[in-house]
């Protein structure tokens, strides 16, 4: 190349790079404040990598509307089900290594493993706890660990033979936790230390996300630059502290930066290679992570929206397409607090958003935006669209949330009746009991899950939790046996539109102690 047209050459490329970074240092900065204004987010955070290199990364806001702190590059989130991907990366190490197989029964390393149904028990394998098709529910079993328990990882596993499958092995696609948290403690088992401590020494140190930890109770004292979760009730935003799902383990406990996950970005985006050119797992490994393992149908308004034509779940990775091109993410939930990763591998692109306040869409605007200007594609309002979706699906949920009256009202028997042990074989403890002429329950394995019930009709009542901000109102209805005494009882949310799916009452199978 001659020194002519290598100088045309570097102003090409100068240009290049220059028309990219002003699409993120204007355009975007403006969109993520227009976006946390209409969401009424109070902090966001957010980085975007292009061909290896941090092109933005940058905090908005307050991390928590009580201090007032600043959101900036460096500031902690509970990246939730985030997590997943870091998990499935262990275990890609562990096969690189040669110390598993993707296809290894689960019972070979966890032998005290037990589903429901025996046939699943012996032909689980690693791949299958990843990929959302073990054949349990929509976060079935997920109060072992939500909102914050006592119970141990023995306990957790110990529960999971009583968890009777909402579908046939392998057949469907749904989203579940446990069996992320099942995985964790596999490369717990073959690296023989703890899967927090295999995830800091082998995947955060390596790739010097120095400020990120595998919990939030190991985040150092010294450092307080952390956010706190938000929840709209009632027309305000009522700070509301949860751990970052640290019971999640494997599943979703990982806090991080934008700053720090840039790094995971751009090892994601280079086959598995870090930014100081070793290699974290190898391409190979990442091929399968990156390869549907199940999948579901594309959605009518998805197509509408960006061209979708397929959807699907490889080992911790939502795959899909945009507009013709691959697309690899994943969300992460906490009440209050959301995350969202976004993977274009054909563009060199990855996008990170986290922020403290529940509304998804908000961080969905943004990451539609910059893939709108990375792709090219004709100019959409996606904070306006997005926007009046969500309001209005809020003001829907919200409206319904309420129970109707019942049709046929039947009066209660006296308090005492319902009062005694519950027990489920997965739970565990539920005791209903009468204080100051009241009917109580308490989970005794949750501290959050206390509450009032209020009766409905008949042997129907209405739990009505202490921490309002759960937005977990249940059903209970007691069976009564010929001497109105408990026999059993059984549990629904109110509304599955408003109480987040990991609050599983309906899964529960209570009985008289």
């Amino acid at each position: 190349m001659t020194l002519t047209k290598l100088a045309s050459f570097a102003l090409l490329a100068s240009a290049t790079f220059s028309s990219w970074a002003q699409i993120n240092t204007n355009n975007l900065e403006e969109v993520i404040k227009t976006s946390m204004a209409r969401f009424d987010v109070p902090g966001m955070a957010v980085a975007v990598v292009q061909d290896d290199q941090v092109v933005f990364a940058k905090g908005f806001g307050v991390s928590n509307l009580n201090t007032n702190a600043q959101v900036n590059k460096d500031t902690l989130f509970g990246i939730a089900s985030n997590t997943k991907a870091f998990t499935s990366a262990a275990l890609a190490k562990l096969v690189d290594e040669g110390k598993l197989s993707w296809d290894d029964r689960v019972i070979d390393h966890l032998p005290e493993f037990r589903l429901y149904d025996s046939y699943v028990t012996r032909e689980m394998r690693i791949r299958d706890l990843l990929s959302h098709r073990s054949g349990l529910g929509l976060g079935q079993g997920d109060l072992m660990i939500w909102p914050s328990t006592d119970k141990s990882i023995e306990d957790i596993l110990a529960g999971l033979k009583y968890l009777k499958p909402a579908s046939s092995f392998r057949s469907q696609y749904a989203y579940n936790n446990l069996m992320f948290v099942t995985a964790g403690e596999v490369v717990a088992r073959v690296s023989g230390m703890s899967w927090n401590d295999y995830i800091e020494n082998n995947i955060l140190k390596p790739l010097h996300m120095d400020n990120s930890r595998a919990g939030f109770s190991r985040i150092p004292k010294s450092n307080k630059n952390w956010a706190i979760g938000h929840i709209p009730m009632d027309g305000k935003l009522n700070p509301f502290f949860v751990n970052y799902l640290e019971d999640f383990r494997g599943a979703g406990a990982i806090a991080s930066s934008v700053s720090d996950m840039s790094q995971w970005l751009r090892t994601q985006l280079a086959g598995g290679k870090m930014p100081n050119g070793e290699q974290l797992f190898s391409e190979k490994q990442q091929a399968q992570m990156w390869h549907p393992h199940i999948t579901s149908m594309a959605s009518k308004s998805a197509f509408e929206a960006y061209h979708q034509q397929f959807r699907g779940y490889g080992l911790g990775w939502s795959i899909e397409d945009y507009h013709g091109f691959k697309k690899l993410g994943h969300g992460g939930g906490i009440l209050g607090m959301v995350s969202q990763v976004t993977l274009l591998p054909e563009k060199k692109l990855g996008i990170v958003i986290l922020s403290n306040q529940q509304a998804f869409s908000a961080l969905s605007a943004v990451t539609h935006e910059v893939l709108e200007d990375a792709l090219e594609l004709e100019d959409k309002d996606w904070v306006e669209d997005l926007a009046d979706k969500h309001f209005a699906g809020k003001q829907k949920a919200y409206a319904n949330a309420k129970p109707d009256a019942p049709a046929d009202y039947q009066p209660q028997l006296p308090n005492i009746n319902y009062t005694g042990t519950l027990h489920d074989d997965w739970y565990g403890d539920v005791i209903v009991e009468q204080l100051d002429g009241k009917l109580r329950i308490d989970f005794t394995h949750t501290k959050r899950l206390k509450g009032t019930l209020e009766h409905y009709t008949g042997n129907t009542f209405i739990v009505k939790w202490d921490e309002k901000l759960l937005e977990a109102d249940a059903f209970i209805r007691f069976e009564m046996s010929p001497q109105n005494r408990v026999n059993s009882a059984k549990m629904r949310a109110v509304s599955t539109a408003v109480t987040d799916f990991s609050f599983d009452f309906r899964n529960l199978n209570l009985k008289a102690k």
